[in-house]
């Protein structure tokens, strides 16, 4: 590899860095080999067939692409032959590889058994996050998942392993972080089990946050459909100095997009800006394009994605540097639409309470509280989830707990600290910053979601006591961290949740007040500052990564017939072949078919595949709103519920607690022609209204299948 990277430098002096160096690529191009990972030393980077997908598209478009049409389009099942229309046609896909977070693993991998194939069609990996309760501090609270949750985590370890799914044990990380550690990389194709999955955006990937079905499609080998996505530029021009972070350019567009905002878009962002963004604040970026709706976010790359790649100890980085005009849009090409910020003006920005998309700049937040009668008490400081537990945001918050510390000052708030891997956790105990953060008053939780995702025994407040939080998470809305729906929690950067909990208000600008020492001194916080990757290396700390055995068929999965969590899989009934009629509005159990009626951008928030498998379980038949989040419109779909929408929105206004709802046309149920919802009121009237869907032929089999699992389980007699 060495002197294959050698000689080609010689040729590229040659050449010249500008020239294209297709000749120089086909010449080496067979010794260039490189793994997907080094945990699968079998499974290779294949930018040649990316090459070749992109090259039939472009021409058959004839016209310059997005780099995200260029990843999306480079992983088509069909090239020649597929119907490409941005926001119109479904795409039938090849994505490179699936990974799954522990929650969402349970129903992925009991749908995958169910299919009846005996291994993985890709690499897929497990990873034990979601399951671990902040309480006391890392190790305590690690000891105690591994015993609550020991039957989950023997079913995960065992099927893992007979089907050929890596397995990382709790304790080792967010999902998303040991992605970025190890398995995102430029131009590859990955979709995972949890809504953040685009944080691997940040190295240049196409990550899309799935439900279990879809992950069970790709596994399965079948080919995965996505609705074209539109794509959303956003020109950042100018650089990220002092305060500003890279949480703040998310946050500043989830204000202009809103949480709907990027719904059935890719956000692609490019410009000179870019280059002054690490690779760890790009994936930040990317990770919180799922407030705002977006199907996923993704930047170019560049030098910072290839120094990253090097740190972390991969390959990969020459041969993306061989691909580079592959991996960075096309000159000319076209957005739907286009956002610009100059990162020069951008200011600290902080938002919530009780949504992401609700902006202020941190210096004028104090006041909008005071307004608003928020609490201005800053209750808990909270740093670390899968939005920002990287090396450089763990420096940069410690660098202004250190300076509080030299003047005799600790924070006023509780802080907790969430390394996001076993790597961090490890690296910034060694370069001491978890000693600063711990002699500052906080508490280094375990490696894994914890209070981001509500995994938090909090115990300083009461329910429905009106306090207020600030986080460098990515959700806040109601009751999520914490279950206290009275809890007023705002995201940040992790350097502002550091200032904030040091002076414990949230009328403090830390660019601009001043702090009181113990001795009366007062003073000013530096701006944060901190090494974008660590000068020693990382240290990798435990190894916490089951490899699969190379054949799995004689091994046992683990489910206890006596679990209360867990159970093997029954298949759901098929369609009828008749018309649903006289639903009730929301009424279960009895064997009675119910609907439900919902407002706009229905599941937003949520992967989780039972959201659609219970209401399937009980009786539900269809979800009749004004809109869906995208993820939670597709697991409906794949359990054989109809999720339909309103024609007219004002049309949900003449929905009554106590009608019966039929829906017809199901009979003559094809892509693009609408139903109908015959509604029966109480007092003996009736109306008719139109209902559109967004349902495709293969998905309307899956309906009439009861489900996408029982469709493909036809499909293999």
């Amino acid at each position: 590899m060495a002197t294959y990277c050698l000689t080609v430098a010689r040729l590229q002096l040659a050449l010249g860095q500008g020239a294209r160096r297709l000749h120089v690529s086909a010449a080496y191009r067979a010794k260039a080999k490189v793994a997907m990972s080094r945990f699968e030393p079998t499974s290779f980077v294949n930018y040649e067939n990316l090459q070749s997908n992109v090259d039939i598209v472009r021409k058959r478009l004839n016209r310059p692409l997005t780099l995200s049409e260029k990843i999306v389009y480079g992983h088509l099942d069909d090239p020649h032959n597929q119907e490409i229309d941005r926001g119109r046609t479904y795409l039938r896909l090849r994505p490179d590889r699936v990974a799954m977070q522990d929650a969402t693993a349970q129903m992925a991998m009991l749908q995958f058994i169910s299919s009846g194939l005996p291994k993985v069609a890709v690499p897929s990996t497990i990873h034990c996050d979601h399951l671990i309760e902040a309480q006391i501090g890392g190790a305590q609270d690690l000891a105690r998942a591994k015993d609550v949750n020991q039957e989950v985590y023997n079913f995960l370890s065992s099927a893992g392993a007979k089907y050929g799914v890596g397995f990382w044990k709790p304790g080792s990380g967010i999902i998303h972080q040991i992605i970025l550690e190890n398995y995102a990389y430029p131009g590859v194709m990955l979709i995972g089990t949890d809504s953040h999955t685009p944080n691997g955006g940040g190295l240049g990937a196409i990550c899309i946050g799935v439900g279990g079905a879809d992950a069970v499609d790709v596994m399965a080998g079948i080919p995965w459909e996505l609705k074209c996505p539109k794509v959303i530029g956003v020109k950042l021009t100018g650089s990220l100095s002092g305060w500003t972070s890279p949480k703040d350019v998310i946050l500043k567009v989830a204000g202009i997009l809103t949480v709907k905002g990027g719904t059935g878009a890719i956000v692609e962002y490019h410009g000179p800006g870019v280059d002054s963004i690490s690779c760890t604040g790009m994936a930040t970026i990317c990770n919180m394009g799922a407030e705002i709706g977006a199907t996923t976010s993704v930047f170019p790359y560049n030098h910072r994605m290839r120094t990253y790649l090097e740190k972390t100890g991969r390959e990969i980085a020459a041969l993306a540097d061989e691909y580079s005009d592959l991996l960075v849009p096309d000159e000319g090409c076209e957005y739907d639409q286009i956002i610009e910020l100059n990162l020069d003006e951008l200011k600290p920005h902080i938002n919530g309470p009780f949504t992401p998309d609700l902006a202020h700049p941190v210096s004028k937040v104090g006041a909008v509280a005071e307004k608003n009668g928020w609490p201005l008490d800053v209750k808990v400081g909270l740093i670390g989830s899968c939005t920002n537990s990287s090396y450089e945001d763990m420096g940069r918050a410690a660098s202004l707990a250190k300076q509080a510390l030299d003047k005799g000052l600790k924070c006023k708030a509780q802080f907790t600290v969430t390394p996001g891997s076993e790597q961090i956790r490890a690296t910034i105990e060694r370069d001491g910053y978890a000693k600063t953060f711990r002699d500052v008053g906080g508490v280094v939780l375990a490696n894994a979601c914890g209070p981001c995702i509500g995994q938090w025994d909090r115990r300083d407040v009461k329910k429905g006591e009106k306090n207020t939080i600030v986080t460098s998470f990515n959700r806040n809305f109601t009751a999520r961290n914490d279950a206290n729906p009275a809890t007023h929690a705002f995201v940040t950067s992790p350097e502002i949740v550091t200032a904030l909990a040091i002076a414990g208000t949230l009328n403090f600008n830390p660019e601009t007040d001043y702090l009181t020492a113990p001795n009366g001194e007062k003073f000013k916080l530096e701006p944060p500052t901190g090494d974008e990757l660590p000068s020693k290396d990382f240290d990798p700390g435990q190894d916490t990564y089951q490899h699969p055995p190379a054949d799995g068929t004689s091994l046992k999965v683990d489910v206890n017939p006596q679990s209360n969590r867990l159970q093997l899989l029954e298949p759901f009934d098929k369609w009828s072949g008749n018309d649903l009629e006289d639903m009730q509005v929301l009424i279960k159990a009895n064997g009675v078919s119910w609907v439900v009626v919902g407002d706009d951008n229905y599941g937003e928030g949520s992967s989780r595949e039972h959201a659609a498998l219970e209401p399937r379980h009980l009786g539900g038949r269809a979800i009749i709103v004004k809109s869906f989040a995208r993820i939670h419109e597709t697991n409906l779909k794949k359990q054989g519920l109809l999720p339909l929408t309103f024609s007219n929105s004002s049309d949900y206004d003449k929905i009554r607690p106590d009608d019966k709802i039929s829906i017809r046309g199901l009979k003559t149920f094809t892509p693009g022609k609408p139903l109908a919802a015959v509604v029966k009121h109480s007092d003996g009237t009736e109306e008719t209204l139109e209902l559109n869907h967004s349902f495709n032929e293969t998905q309307i089999e899956w309906f009439r299948a009861g489900s996408a699992l029982n469709r493909m389980k036809s499909l293999q007699h």
